[in-house]
């Protein structure tokens, strides 16, 4: 398993890696007219081998009203998305400390290369998609994918507007014109993984004739539920079948919401997904992003990557779950879905590691594709019994955890008694791009000889 306390190679200047964070308690108030967000973060944390004179939180341009270590005023500064905080007394090494900063401001975006990321006020509500780096926009975290925590959020908002968030709604309270949701989500989560939605949303429940099935809920516009109700019809199958492949769904339940704004792509965070008005037409045109995004449950979720450099890992194995979806569900088969990524790819630059695509391409449609392709010659090369045991394996046994390439293609190796050094040297490690899997060519050849070793 690889170590959490590492920089983030493609953002260095993210995250603290002397400490980490177990546990994060938000109490926030938010105004949707004028775009005010206040209130508390309370963070659980322990440190490192090292005692912490100082150490720092990520956090966007908030005015801060108090910082305390242990319930002891902080000495801090805050400027560049840094919190830096010197505490009254120094941490210990390998000790637990608690932290609480009271803070108020407009939320916005934080810029990025990609655009604003993180808190996005909408025409009548908000809505949060921070990946990469976009969760200081609304709270002070340490923002790097590998310091996963447990959360609960305590959000208030005027009366007629729902809030959603990944998690078990513990409580609902309503005084006067304003209303208090209070969610907990128990399960070890990146910051970049924690949603939020606030809106004039219509609850939808998607039904699952199983009485064991996993709780998945729609917050759909009024007006778009009909279409809703056939684009995420099939849903509740696509989540049977996943957790027959990947293993039981990792959290307690799965929120969908449907923004009433268009969005250029859907957006995953932990236990939930964000859509556009744009991906409902009422005749699925859109389901094999509903199949992306619940996938990414299981991959870039529950199995997280340690630092963006393996982002493959997660929109890869993602992609090859929309494949699987339509070969189980009566579409095309996962061998054609790759013979026309394969002829994609070969009509574009060839200039992308996959293992490790750099900052500006960690996002290229690029990535996605090869991704996928690579997966499928894993599945070639293994064949399908011992690939389907060995995702499941891969999703089950590091539920919760952080992971690197190298933990799976280490992981795979032990599926087949054939070395597995070549097929991933040449999808992972070389940019030009290898015949397509399934081919009559070296290496691609021995996936029905293959046996777990």
């Amino acid at each position: 398993m690889s170590s959490p306390k590492q920089v983030d190679p493609y953002f260095p200047a993210s995250g603290d890696p002397r400490y980490r964070v177990h546990r994060y308690e938000l109490t926030l108030d938010y105004r949707p007219g004028p775009n005010r967000l206040g209130g508390t973060a309370r963070l659980s944390a322990l440190a490192g081998p090292e005692a912490l004179r100082e150490f720092a939180l990520d956090l966007a341009d908030f005015r801060i009203g108090r910082v305390l270590v242990d319930g002891k005023a902080g000495h801090y500064t805050h400027r560049a998305g840094k919190l830096r905080i010197r505490p009254a007394r120094p941490v210990a090494a390998d000790a637990a400390f608690t932290v609480e900063v009271h803070y108020s401001g407009n939320p916005k975006p934080v810029r990025s290369q990609w655009g604003g990321l993180g808190w996005e006020e909408l025409t009548d509500g908000a809505l949060v998609a921070s990946q990469p780096v976009g969760a200081p926009s609304w709270y002070p975290c340490n923002d790097r994918p590998a310091d996963k925590a447990s959360y609960q959020l305590s959000i208030t908002t005027p009366s007629p507007y729902t809030v959603v968030t990944g998690g078990r709604l513990l409580t609902r309270t309503t005084r006067a014109s304003s209303t208090t949701w209070v969610y907990e989500q128990s399960a070890p989560t990146s910051s970049y993984l924690v949603g939020v939605a606030i809106g004039a949303y219509e609850k939808v429940l998607l039904v699952d004739a199983d009485p064991g099935a996993v709780p998945q809920t729609g917050y759909v516009p009024t007006g778009m539920v009909p279409h809703f109700a056939t684009d995420f019809g099939r849903q509740p199958q696509m989540m049977r079948l996943f957790e027959e492949l990947f293993g039981p769904y990792p959290f307690d339940g799965y929120a969908v919401v449907i923004a009433d704004e268009e969005l250029d792509v859907p957006v995953e965070a932990q236990a939930m997904a964000a859509f556009g008005t744009n991906h409902l037409d009422g005749a699925r045109g859109s389901e094999r992003l509903v199949a992306h995004e619940l996938a990414h449950q299981w991959f870039g979720n529950s199995v997280t990557v340690a630092d963006w450099r393996h982002i493959w890992l997660n929109e890869g194995l993602a992609k090859y779950s929309e494949w699987l979806w339509a070969e189980r569900s009566g579409g095309r088969s996962a061998q054609a879905h790759a013979a026309d990524a394969h002829r994609l790819l070969a009509g574009l630059p060839q200039d992308l590691k996959l293992a490790d695509p750099g900052r500006k391409l960690m996002f290229d449609d690029r990535l996605y594709e090869r991704g996928g392709l690579t997966v499928h010659a894993l599945r070639t090369a293994l064949g399908d019994d011992a690939f389907h045991r060995m995702l499941r394996d891969w999703a089950t046994g590091r539920r919760g955890g952080v992971v690197t390439t190298a933990d799976f293609t280490t992981h795979a190796q032990r599926y087949t008694a054939r070395p597995l050094a070549e097929l991933f040297d040449a999808w992972l490690y070389r940019p030009e791009l290898p015949p397509l899997p399934g081919a009559r060519a070296g290496w691609l050849r021995f996936g029905q000889e293959s046996r777990p070793a």
